[in-house]
């Protein structure tokens, strides 16, 4: 396999840190490599030497003659003067661009929703990255190094970035590394991974689920005494194999030594006994959404926009629900009705007397008053003991024992909060608002600035909460690792999700492309007005009756694709029946969701 770039005996080093200490690596044609290790300890300078932004203190780096080099890096580099086109495909001509087909598809997969001609300088977060991300993919280059591309980007754009990387070149050609925290961006693109720590760097073959089961096997023949984190990955190997079976099934995945080592893993978490611990806690009654909808003035003095259609939800005691939906589709504003910060238009919403609503938001308002105080001195003030875990397994441990179950060393107890890093103020957020004791917990993109062990650490703990948790995430493994069940607001409509997030990616490439399947026809008609008396009725509830039908064919494939992996693979004739059946299943299941798009379009 022809080489393209390496690195030799490379150090570096900070003026309070050794970062790294002699190592030599290199990158192959064909290598899809994923860098992990914990913030800190140089994923990003490791990227930057590799990539030629930044000069190690001693050793080389070596690029083949002729190979060329593309960069996304994690800041924003994005000229204001600028317009999109311009940022994206420069000076070329549009007869240029406009005929390849790479830089078609980049555009159509990115840009879709932006102005291709409007001004860099209006552009949110989220788009600015989005141009960045396109200015990079529509080059044509040998190698390209990724530093957080799924930061600001939704579940949909992260699908499609994983599925344009993994068609970008042939498998033999191309290079390819990138820093992410995203574990299933990196199970789905990556053949390699890196592991960085303690100044080195930890070679290992496969994705994010083969290099957790390799991390185990390590730590227990060298008899690590990082027991901490052996049992948070051993733990984490358990959901990978139980939750997730397809990512295990990929080559050099050595499936029964993954078996072995799991064997006496428990389920990730006890679900009968956390669900009546919540009940003790909050009753039967939590939160119940009885048609509520939401509607907003409109800003030119027009009729009034409504963003939530009447929704019935009745949260239960226990329940673990992760809410999917594009930005601006009404994800905040669901969250507010239940946590009583926005009032219905319609409809009402009734709350247990028992309920005590905590929400982790984006803006870290809970540390606010904090700023100027150690941590430690923050945490004095808390309560001395927090009931942690259920049943036999219930333990109390001081804010300090959670704070150092979190991550946090015993000096860092003594840094100003002002000073933690983001993952740090992250973590600290979330210590004080599970200290309040709430039993409704709502979690707002809670994976911001957290590597992938803390990730581990965060789900190892909302594993042992007693309580309903309701989650809104990119991040598809955190959201589909630490609820039960996922929602999907779609129109201004809340639809259960049986199949998870690839039923929600499925639904929503339909509901794009039905208004060009509906002009592609020639019909030209109008959407359908809305329906009244007995015909509304009768809409709704066949719009039930479907729902209830899709989850029941959900879970029907579920089953059968489980029993063909788990079928005897010379049975070629059984192989055969198992994939027609579910092939009869999937295909009834599509036309039942083409006459749920069909009726909740005329439902409005």
């Amino acid at each position: 396999m022809a080489h393209l770039l390496g690195a030799e005996a490379l150090h570096l080093e900070f003026p309070t840190k050794v970062v790294f200490d002699g190592i030599s690596l290199g990158v192959d044609e064909g290598d899809r490599i994923g860098i992990v290790g914990r913030n800190g300890d140089g994923k990003s300078s490791l990227m930057a030497m590799l990539a030629g932004r930044l000069e190690p203190d001693s050793g080389r780096v070596t690029v083949r003659s002729g190979v060329t080099v593309g960069v996304l890096d994690q800041a924003d580099t994005l000229d204001d003067a600028l317009t999109v086109a311009q940022s994206v495909v420069g000076d070329r001509a549009e007869h240029d661009w406009a005929g390849d087909s790479r830089t078609r598809d980049v555009i159509a997969g990115l840009l879709g929703d932006i102005p291709w001609d409007g001004p860099v300088a209006g552009l949110s977060g989220g788009q600015r990255r989005r141009v960045a991300l396109a200015a990079l993919l529509t080059g044509d280059h040998d190698v390209i190094f990724l530093d957080e591309p799924t930061n600001h980007l939704d579940v949909e754009a992260i699908a499609w970035l994983a599925e344009h990387l993994k068609r970008r070149w042939p498998a033999s050609q191309g290079g390819m590394l990138v820093v992410t925290h995203d574990r299933w961006f990196l199970d789905e693109v990556c053949t390699r991974t890196w592991e960085v720590h303690d100044r080195i760097v930890d070679p290992f073959e496969g994705g994010y689920a083969a290099y957790i089961l390799q991390r185990v096997e390590r730590d227990r023949q060298a008899a690590s005494i990082e027991q901490r984190r052996q049992n948070l990955a051993r733990k984490e190997l358990a959901w990978l194999r139980r939750g997730a079976p397809a990512r295990t099934a990929k080559p050099k995945f050595r499936i029964d030594a993954a078996n072995a080592l799991i064997a006496d893993v428990p389920e990730i978490r006890d679900k009968t006994e956390l669900q009546s611990l919540a009940v003790s806690r909050l009753g039967k009654d939590v939160v119940d959404l009885l048609d509520a909808s939401v509607a907003y003035p409109s800003p030119d003095g027009g009729p009034a926009r409504e963003v939530l259609h009447p929704v019935e939800w009745r949260i239960a005691p226990g329940e673990r629900t992760g809410i999917l939906g594009v930005n601006g589709a009404g994800k905040s504003t669901l969250l507010g009705l239940v946590s009583g910060d926005v009032l219905p238009t319609g409809g009402t919403v009734k709350r247990g007397k028992t309920v005590k609503v905590a929400t982790l938001t984006q803006r870290l308002d809970e540390l606010e008053q904090h700023l100027a105080d150690p941590v430690r001195v923050v945490i004095a003030g808390l309560r001395t003991t927090y009931s942690f875990g259920s049943g036999s397994k219930s333990q109390d441990l001081t804010p300090g024992q959670l704070l150092e179950r979190m991550g946090f060393s015993s000096a860092q107890l003594s840094t100003p909060v002002k000073d933690l890093s983001g993952g740090q103020k992250r973590r600290l957020q979330l210590l004080l608002i599970l200290l309040e004791q709430p039993n409704v917990l709502i979690l707002d993109e809670p994976t911001n600035d957290l590597d992938t062990d803390m990730l581990a650490a965060m789900e190892d703990l909302l594993d042992s909460w007693p309580g309903t948790l309701l989650v809104v995430s990119h991040d598809r493994y955190f959201l589909e690792r630490v609820t039960d069940q996922q929602y999907a607001i779609l129109g201004g409509h809340l639809r259960h999700l049986p199949g998870g997030v690839d039923e929600y990616l499925r639904l929503r490439t339909r509901e794009r492309e039905a208004p060009v399947a509906g002009s592609a026809s020639g019909s030209g008609a109008a959407a359908a007005p809305g329906l009244g008396g007995a015909e509304l009725r009768a809409a709704q509830k066949e719009v039930s009756a479907l729902e209830r039908r899709l989850q029941k064919l959900e879970f029907q494939i579920a089953k059968a694709r489980t029993a063909l992996a788990e079928h005897d693979q010379s049975d070629y004739a059984g192989i055969g029946a198992e994939m027609t059946r579910i092939g009869e299943l999937e295909k009834e299941r599509d036309g039942v969701e083409e006459r749920w798009f069909e009726l909740t379009e005329q439902l409005g």
